[in-house]
């Protein structure tokens, strides 16, 4: 019998945290989540060729050009999938 947690959920598996940033896709649906808060959600625009910058087109209504975002793994903040 597997420890209770051990097995992830579908939804759960497909929110997990992303470690290696360089294996998302542009117009991947993420979430980005700093001190257990999420301050950012939207698609992915551009991850740089070393996987630390990731450029974020904000979903919502009411968003405009000036809807993206840059976000370093320096800043402390981790990308959930959505």
């Amino acid at each position: 019998m597997k420890a209770r947690g051990a097995v992830l959920s579908r939804r759960n598996a497909h929110s997990a945290m992303v470690s290696d940033w360089k294996m998302l896709k542009a117009g991947d649906t993420v979430e980005v989540v700093k001190y257990a808060h999420v301050i950012a959600a939207g698609r992915v625009e551009e991850v740089s060729s070393s996987g630390n910058v990731v450029w974020l087109e904000h979903s919502g209504p009411g968003v405009t050009e000036e809807g993206k975002e840059l976000f370093m793994k320096s800043d402390g903040v981790v990308l959930r999938r959505a």
